[in-house]
């Protein structure tokens, strides 16, 4: 292919002559055509994906790196005058997902389709998204985040499907997304629609009518659900994705030549989280609508389902009251009593049933005692799922339960979004770390050599220039490049703890006006959303805004200390982050994060971890040894017993740390309550003082200790380069194709 050629063609005219947009538009269908030419026949068994969320990102630079065709396409259009950069600019984040169970899932379809793999993602063709995050008087205010444009990733197709609730029946349309893999096939993203869906329902920020199904069903991603009708939509919407997919999955099996008693030998099912649980009494139900017993049905669909657990948060273990049910998808709730009635006669236990005495249905229950496998995803988490919060399953299903440690597309989070250490390490190591991360290894051999050191630490320098003018740019945020970045971005939850760290700030802001002067400026970037209905969430947002302005504001302070919180954190956003950072904040209460994924994201890209012994922290820290990490806090198993005998005391802490109490009396003293909403930071504080669920101020001193450590350290910026060089040389392990081909190995078999 004559790129040149076939872009002219495309646009009509000179590459020099086209606008950004032009050139956009051209570039998306060349990608389109040229991903389309990468089907492969699929094999026989097709494993399919299914997932409230995918967030996938940007994808023109990830695609054009996986055909193989980025170099030559940036390169081109430099020749023209045309800057490769400003053209993504115009491209829309798909609005798909929220944080890292949709990042995960895009991470997977990209090394399904890299390794060769027959597959296929299913999903909701959400309109608005999850939400926009603004600022406005130091406070969260979600908005609508439309991202269909015209020309779209977004093809329609011919398929769509009947699904029957109580009350009425709805269409479906299927639209799909290319899904390239790295010099491998192009599989496909399902996305099932209702052509009925009206976003002129939405009325001020993301109110709407929740009754109107037609018309509101696939509007957002997770709409606020602290009333009845939100939790019913919930389920109208997780019952339209798995009926779908259900009928969907039946009909290629059977054209493929499945007789449905041999479904499995087809297909496989990847639950990821509890949200599709209805696909397993959906397909049995399908199944003797088509000629098979009960039974027979039943046999069938738990061979071929499986789960991944990625929580041990109760809230997120999805139960619904059978009444729910009865009131959307009456049609499943014979079948539900069934598969708990089977369950009671072979088991005693009540924490088993899948129906509990209060009329609760328990989704989790149904995926663990009706599919072949139970995953979690990382070591620690998959660990903490047999001996505790899973225990009496595993007593009962020991050879279901396995550990599949979560991974990355390390080409998006180093080739597209940090060119100029993938540059470098191409020099250094040749560029088969782009086909298997592992061969990152070979740095390991280079941590002596004093210009590979100097020039990872001008990479990253470079990279924070850059994030500083970005910010600068989009958000009139002032951040100082030759600070230390410490940065948290992630989904703001108490148990991800960003309240300890916006503590932090505070200390070291007090330390400041007191005299003692950090050796080196910092600046502590945040970013993160918090769900609509998730009150203290928002609160914890006001605090950091709120500090935001007072030390960035305070001449005493700010040439040593910055806070700032980057407004709509999404991937477009993460992937200017996490080059320029330094020193990456991973700082859940033991126990409570099942992976992370940013953590690993952070490490391939040259930062610190500060972090708990956590989710795949724990793997990071064996990988990269004591002196390449920051770790502090309470074991897992300390805060295990710590909930298991109700001891733990917010206010014994408080009292005894005088660090730690002014710190938290400064939440509502003069100058925050000046700025600030006195009832928000009221709340903060007295959710601190007397309830702390996640137990903050339990590692609050070893965490400030642990911190200062880490700034020290950085002064001596050989020593630092190479804590640097070690963490990207170990990230290899944290490939998502390392993941993926375990899956296969040990669940898919493909």
């Amino acid at each position: 292919m004559n790129l040149e050629l076939t872009l002219k063609e495309k646009l009509g005219k000179e590459i020099k002559e086209s606008s950004n947009t032009e050139l956009y538009h051209a570039l998306l269908t060349l990608v389109q055509e040229k991903a389309e030419n990468n089907q492969k026949a699929e094999g026989k068994k097709k494993i399919y994906y299914i997932s409230a969320e995918f967030l996938i990102g940007k994808l023109l630079s990830n695609n054009m790196i996986n055909l193989g065709i980025y170099q030559e396409v940036k390169e081109l259009l430099a020749q023209n005058g045309k800057d490769l950069c400003a053209i993504e600019e115009i491209e829309v984040e798909p609005s798909l997902g929220n944080g890292g169970l949709g990042r995960l899932a895009s991470c997977f379809l990209d090394s399904i389709a890299t390794l060769d793999m027959t597959g296929a993602g299913i999903g909701l063709n959400y309109h608005l998204g999850l939400f926009k995050q603004e600022f406005e008087n130091r406070v969260q205010k979600e908005t609508v985040n439309p991202w269909i444009a015209n020309p779209s990733w977004l093809t329609k197709t011919q398929i769509g499907y009947p699904v029957q609730f109580k009350d009425f029946s709805l269409q479906s349309t299927m639209y799909e997304i290319a899904i390239t893999g790295y010099e491998g096939r192009t599989n496909k993203l399902q996305l099932f629609d209702v052509d009925t869906v009206d976003e002129s329902i939405v009325r001020e920020g993301i109110a709407f009518d929740k009754d109107d199904i037609q018309k509101n069903l696939t509007l957002f991603l997770y709409p606020d659900d602290s009333d009845e009708k939100g939790r019913l939509l919930r389920i109208y919407q997780q019952y339209f994705m798995v009926s779908n997919a259900a009928q969907l999955i039946l009909d290629e099996c059977i054209k493929k030549g499945s007789n449905l008693y041999d479904l499995y030998d087809y297909a496989v099912i990847q639950i990821n989280d509890t949200h599709p649980t209805m696909v397993i009494p959906e397909l049995i139900r399908l199944l003797t609508n088509r000629g098979l017993n009960m039974d027979d049905a039943i046999a069938v669909v738990s061979k071929t389902c499986a789960y991944t657990n990625h929580t041990i948060l109760a809230e997120a273990l999805e139960t619904w009251p059978i009444t729910y049910l009865k009131n959307v998808v009456p049609q499943l709730v014979p079948i539900i009593e069934v598969l708990d009635d089977k369950v009671r006669r072979k088991y005693a236990d009540e924490s088993v049933a899948i129906i509990d005495r209060n009329d609760n249905v328990h989704m989790a229950h149904i995926d663990i005692h009706y599919g072949f496998s139970v995953n979690g995803v990382a070591a620690l988490h998959t660990e903490i799922l047999k001996d505790t919060e899973l225990h009496n399953f595993f007593e009962i299903y020991p050879e279901k339960f396995n550990n599949k440690t979560n991974g990355i597309t390390f080409r998006r989070w180093l080739l597209h979004c940090n060119p100029s250490l993938a540059d470098a390490l191409t020099q250094w190591i040749g560029d088969g770390y782009k086909k298997d991360a592992m061969e990152l290894e070979k740095l390991e051999a280079l941590a002596s050599k004093d210009e590979v050191l100097d020039t990872l630490l001008a990479i990253k320098h470079d990279n924070k220039e850059k994030l500083a003018a970005y910010l600068k740019e989009t958000q009139g945020l002032i951040l100082n490049e030759n600070s230390i970045f410490d940065i948290q971005i992630k989904r703001l939850h108490e148990y991800k703890r960003q309240q300890m760290n916006a503590l932090y700030v505070i200390y070291k802001y007090q330390q400041i006006k007191a005299g003692n002067i950090p050796e080196t400026p910092i600046t502590v970037i945040f970013g993160a959303k918090a769900a609509p209905a998730y009150t203290v969430a928002k609160e914890i947002i006001h605090l950091i805004l709120c500090l935001q302005e007072i030390v960035n504001n305070d001449p005493e302070v700010s040439p040593y200390l910055n806070v700032v919180m980057v407004e709509n954190y999404n991937v477009t956003l993460a992937e200017k982050l996490i080059p320029a950072c330094d020193l990456s904040e991973q700082i859940s209460l033991a126990s409570k994060e099942a992976s992370g994924t940013g953590n690993m994201k952070f490490m391939l890209n040259g930062a610190v971890t500060l972090g708990t012994d956590d989710g795949a922290n724990v793997e990071i820290h064996e990988l990269v040894g004591d002196e390449n990490i920051y770790v502090f806090g309470a074991s897992s198993e300390e805060v295990i017993n710590h909930y298991k005998n109700s001891d733990y005391c917010s206010r014994d802490y408080y009292n005894q740390n005088e660090d730690l109490k002014k710190a938290v009396d400064f939440i509502t003293g003069e100058e925050m309550l000046a700025v600030g909403d006195v009832q928000k930071l009221n709340h903060v504080k007295e959710e601190l003082l007397n309830k702390d669920w996640f137990m903050t101020f339990l590692d609050f001193a070893d965490y400030v200790e642990k911190k200062e450590e880490a700034f020290a350290d950085f002064t001596d910026r050989k020593s630092w380069a190479v804590k640097m060089l070690h963490n990207i040389s170990k990230a290899g392990f944290f490939s998502s194709d390392r993941t993926i081909a375990e899956y296969n190995k040990d669940i898919w078999k493909l």
